[in-house]
């Protein structure tokens, strides 16, 4: 199920770059240097919590 889910190509509009994948992309990058800075964790603590929150979407698509 989860292969076909997959196989659907999808891209974001050239408006939606610019605009929300972009500021999201640079929220998500400002909010992890603002977790260094404040708890002075390692990268690899940032890529972990990354990484739980990619399997939180992951979780979801192979439910579908």
């Amino acid at each position: 199920m989860l292969l076909k889910k997959m196989s659907k190509q999808f891209s974001f509009s050239e408006n939606e770059m610019n605009g929300i994948v972009e500021d999201t992309y640079k929220n998500i990058i400002d909010e992890c240097k603002k977790l260094i800075r404040e708890t002075k964790c390692p990268d690899e603590q940032i890529i972990a919590l990354l990484s739980l929150v990619a399997s939180t979407f992951t979780t979801t698509l192979s439910k579908e």
